[in-house]
């Protein structure tokens, strides 16, 4: 059963479609005949509806534009999400709740105000950007890690609980490397030097570079897709074989 076959004309939201994995992701879902939502802050260009997922308001017009236009949601792509640097003594109280707030609160937000749209569904799918930060932890992370893994095991609890529903709601979590994009131009950048910075975090995955966004927006769409009719609760590694050694 092909991806693009079990993908035409569903409705996904995509959350920070914007960025880098969001605006792949939406191209993806496009590419094989779906309609995604883009939602992201307002002022971004090319956006479907301004969102900022950390309000729960906003939630709730959203998915009520959503059903007044579309009368269901087939997928949801909870992709917004920030970084910042800093281990536990350097991170400021006001950075580790931004954190939170986007990357967490963002996507408790998205499942429970989805939910009752996902299920006027035939086939509906909820996919949560993780990280492998997620997985393993780095000393200057400590807000980021904490986040991807509160997103990691909120996914599971979704899963379980989506499973129960008629029809079943599945729930999993992607989890990326380092992806070319902005994130990681981010992340360089907020070092001294960036160009060793971007060298540091390509030695650090076995297949010798970063991910292309393309490559993590195929396993989206796989998770999206009735391709994956049995999957759910589970944890997608996209990551070159970092977290293998």
């Amino acid at each position: 059963m092909g991806v693009s076959n079990t993908l035409r004309e569903r409705v996904v939201l995509v959350t920070g479609a914007a960025g880098t994995l969001g605006a792949a992701i939406c191209a993806a879902v496009e590419d094989v005949g779906g309609c995604p939502v883009r939602t992201d802050l307002a002022g971004r260009p090319g956006m479907d509806v301004p969102l900022d997922v950390t309000q729960e308001a906003a939630w709730i017009e959203t998915m009520a534009g959503i059903e007044r236009r579309h009368g269901r949601l087939d997928g949801l792509v909870n992709s917004a999400g920030i970084a910042i640097l800093g281990d536990v003594e350097r991170t400021s109280f006001a950075d580790w709740k931004r954190v939170q707030a986007v990357n967490v609160d963002g996507v408790f937000l998205g499942c429970k105000y989805a939910m009752p749209l996902l299920l006027k569904s035939a086939a509906p799918s909820i996919v949560n950007l993780s990280s492998v930060s997620g997985l393993v932890g780095g000393a200057n992370l400590a807000a980021y890690n904490a986040s991807k893994g509160a997103v990691r095991l909120l996914t599971k609890s979704v899963a379980l609980s989506g499973a129960r529903k008629s029809p079943p709601v599945r729930c999993n979590s992607v989890h990326p490397a380092f992806v070319e994009g902005d994130m990681t131009d981010a992340i360089a950048l907020a070092a001294r030097d960036p160009d060793r910075a971007r060298e540091t975090m390509r030695r650090e995955i076995p297949l010798g570079r970063m991910a292309k966004p393309e490559e993590v927006a195929a396993a989206v769409l796989y998770l999206l897709s009735d391709a994956s009719s049995f999957v759910t609760g589970s944890e997608l590694v996209v990551d070159g074989g970092l977290v293998a050694k």
